[in-house]
């Protein structure tokens, strides 16, 4: 039985992970969760999972927390976060926390020597090189939950002798392929909220919606699988059934594909190194008779491009392209700016605020604290100006 830590227990991969679970109990025990805010439902989890250890973000909700979970060790704040991120029992970290909130409990569990599955992409968009140099120095084994980086990982099995080649990472195109910037200037949440393919939660679906995502992903990928940029390519691919392909030196090409469901990746990552079998419905291909691929419109969709120049210039500018873009994706679920402008933000950011070209993790940490600033500054003021 594999002890397993959830780090982000109350979102869409939390949930999904404790799915897993559930339909396993022979295989995973939980011995720690948390949450930032949704104290009702860690509550509920936490009763039915009895982990050692629960974490709520939000100190304010740590006394009805504590009080619905007698007999459990119940703890707050971020520190608590990091306790739970190397807690002595756990086999497995899942850090599925949202946004760079989850870069320090990752560090923590590294420092622990846990092995981690990895599902907050913004720990190595904002960190990547110090976070890959720590795990090898501690020996510590990072495996992807995002499906894409997860398929990347599943081709690489076996391949440890052969250079990789290129990577192409697989775009849905969300729900505004093919639309020009006169459709984009006025969508609404609404609109953007609805993907064709996968469940996510918010903040990820609108990121895919702007192909955000797939910038990050393409800096998550550099790190993961320590390739240069020119080596990542994104191609779209509506179906989603293909989640991404490694092209080895001899131009052979491998490709994991399945049906769009997060919860394949979280059990592989749950599981590895085996494969367990599970009751997930199975890919058709006469479901599908057609698979379609497109090159991605940099020129609508700026926030890829923005990502890979970000990428090129490294540094502490992946740090500053995360951080305007939780900032511009929160005021957008707010609507106080709308779509296009949240790239107009992420832009400003890049070219106005400091570049550190060696960063420290404090000045990572400075550098996400002041971003943020600076990007609700000017989102302040486009939300005045409508």
């Amino acid at each position: 039985m594999k002890n397993i830590s959830i780090l982000g227990s109350t979102g869409s991969i939390g949930t999904q992970a404790l799915e897993v679970i559930r339909a396993n109990p022979e295989l995973y025990n939980v011995v720690s969760l948390t949450a930032h805010s949704n104290a009702n439902l860690l509550i509920q989890q936490s009763l039915e999972f009895k982990p050692q250890l629960v974490v709520i973000g939000d100190e304010n909700q740590y006394a009805a927390v504590k009080s619905a979970l007698p007999g459990i060790n119940v703890l707050s704040g971020e520190d608590a976060l990091c306790e739970a991120a190397g807690l002595f029992s756990a086999d497995l970290v899942l850090t599925a926390l949202m946004g760079a909130v989850g870069l320090k409990p990752t560090i923590a569990a590294i420092e622990a020597k846990k092995t981690i599955a990895l599902a907050n992409k913004e720990t190595l968009v904002v960190a990547g090189e110090m976070v890959t140099r720590l795990a090898a120095v501690n020996g510590v084994k990072i495996i992807p939950v995002d499906s894409e980086h997860s398929a990347i990982y599943q081709c690489l099995m076996g391949e440890e002798l052969n250079s990789i080649e290129k990577i192409y990472i697989t775009a849905s195109g969300g729900p505004f392929r093919g639309k020009d910037r006169s459709f984009l200037g006025n969508v609404t949440k609404e609109q953007a909220l609805k993907h064709p393919n996968w469940v996510m939660g918010a903040k990820i679906t609108i990121d895919s919606a702007s192909l955000m995502n797939k910038g990050l992903e393409v800096i998550e990928a550099k790190w993961l699988f320590n390739l240069d940029v020119e080596q990542i390519d994104v191609i779209v691919h509506p179906q989603s059934i293909i989640h991404s392909l490694v092209q080895f030196n001899d131009g052979s090409i491998k490709a994991q594909m399945g049906l769009p469901d997060m919860k394949l990746p979280i059990h592989y990552a749950m599981a590895y190194p085996k494969r367990i079998e599970s009751k997930f419905e199975r890919f058709n291909f006469m479901d599908y008779p057609e698979l379609n691929f497109y090159k991605p419109d940099r020129i609508t969709f700026r926030n890829l491009d923005l990502a890979y120049s970000a990428l090129k210039t490294g540094g502490n500018m992946p740090c500053i392209i995360n951080a305007a873009n939780e900032i511009v994706v929160d005021a957008f679920l707010n609507n106080h700016i709308g779509f296009l402008e949240m790239s107009d933000v992420i832009e400003q950011c890049m070219s106005d605020l400091p570049f550190i070209a060696s960063p420290s993790l404090n000045n990572y940490l400075e550098t996400d604290q002041y971003t943020r600033i600076f990007a609700r500054e000017l989102v302040t003021k486009k939300h005045l100006a409508i």
